[in-house]
């Protein structure tokens, strides 16, 4: 099976980036990383990409630099186009032209709180439950069509930072999984859906955390 060509787009420290980066070395994702895109000239995770020797371009998200990314996506044939941690809201032109190939994980229990901030609403409304999602992007933040989802229970200690700490464990989790099944065509986009193996996934799969 030829390797999935991606493109990852980061904004901060880029630890489910080192994430894949580790999971394309084991042999688990068999994918190439083309190239890390970042919004941020002083992201941490520019220097996880320029040590696993994956180029990096930075954007400003103006039209002369989509213009430039589209060349290099186009120049390259990109498969899937991965959001780890970008803090940006890519234009809706660059998600139709490229609808059900984007992938974004996104800290909460979709279609709970999108957006930010997700661990201080999941306190504030004393929720027992809280987790991480990974679904297709589509113009409308964080309304894509939910492939998996991964849960914690929430405790009387929990803090915001405790909350966050234990999301992304389940980050690393799902994520690989969720890209590994695209790059072996199980999921795909169909419209406001997801299909896994072309049949319509009903509700998001839930992975249950060992």
């Amino acid at each position: 099976m030829s390797k999935a060509k991606a493109l990852i787009f980061i904004s901060g420290n880029g630890s489910n980036l080192q994430n894949i980066i580790n999971n394309i070395h084991s042999g688990y994702i068999n994918m190439d990383i083309v190239a890390v895109v970042s919004d941020n000239p002083e992201a941490n995770g520019l220097k996880k990409a320029k040590i696993a020797k994956i180029e990096t371009i930075i954007i400003d998200m103006s039209k002369d630099d989509l213009l430039n990314l589209s060349k290099v996506i186009d120049e390259n044939l990109i498969d899937i186009f991965i959001l780890a941690g970008f803090m940006k809201i890519l234009p809706e032109e660059f998600i139709n032209k490229y609808n059900g190939k984007i992938l974004n994980i996104h800290p909460s229990l979709l279609p709970k709180y999108k957006g930010l901030n997700t661990h201080k609403k999941v306190l504030k409304s004393n929720d027992s439950m809280h987790g991480a999602s990974v679904h297709f992007v589509t113009s409308e933040l964080d309304e894509g069509p939910i492939i998996i989802q991964g849960k914690i229970n929430v405790t009387d200690e929990d803090s915001e930072e405790s909350l966050k700490k234990r999301v992304h464990e389940i980050e690393y989790q799902i994520y690989p999984i969720a890209i590994k099944w695209f790059t072996e065509n199980h999921i795909k986009q169909s419209g406001n859906k997801c299909l896994f193996n072309n049949e319509v996934l009903e509700c998001p799969i839930e992975h249950l955390s060992e």
